[in-house]
């Protein structure tokens, strides 16, 4: 399933502008789960997995060095992975703030 930025009414594209704000060796591992999960979809739990309670919605696991955890949040939409929102996780339960951005982004696409 080709995956592609979510694209704001403006032309901003979030998740772009996230990755490339991160440090290169950050960047190299999120980019490389986003395509395993690409090419490869539909893969298993340990790279992705459903947002409980938030339909549609589904999340990219990327463990970074230092311990660190980053999130990839997408849904299918018309043939195509959308990637809504990303984030480095500070806390062990991801935010709702955070979910509640990348539902409102799904919601949006048309």
């Amino acid at each position: 399933m080709p995956a592609r930025f979510f694209e704001s009414d403006v032309g901003n594209t979030p998740v772009r502008e996230w990755l490339l704000s991160l440090d290169p060796k950050d960047r190299k591992i999120i980019g490389d789960d986003i395509r395993t999960a690409e090419f490869g979809w539909p893969v298993g739990m340990l790279l992705c997995r459903a947002i409980q309670g938030r339909e549609g919605l589904w999340e990219i696991r990327s463990s970074l060095p230092g311990g660190r955890i980053a999130r990839v949040l997408f849904c299918a939409h018309k043939g195509e992975m959308i990637l809504l929102h990303g984030f480095v996780k500070k806390t062990r339960k991801t935010s709702e703030l955070e979910l509640d951005v990348a539902e409102r982004r799904m919601r949006g696409l048309r």
